[in-house]
């Protein structure tokens, strides 16, 4: 769900992630239509950035 939300919404899927100031300048890229591409791109890599440290938190590390 949340890399649908990165790829159509990016500037949301950093709220949900917790990262809101990321949030807010990737809303200021994706406002120009050029920037949403960059902006998508961003969203999905912060997304399985995110994913990693929450597994690597799991197993206690």
């Amino acid at each position: 769900m949340r890399l649908l939300i990165a790829l159509l919404l990016p500037w949301l899927m950093f709220f949900t992630i917790g990262r809101p100031i990321a949030g807010i300048i990737c809303l200021i890229l994706q406002v120009t239509v050029i920037g949403w591409v960059p902006a998508a791109i961003w969203a999905v890599y912060a997304l399985s950035q995110y994913n990693t440290d929450k597994k690597i938190r799991a197993l206690g590390g």
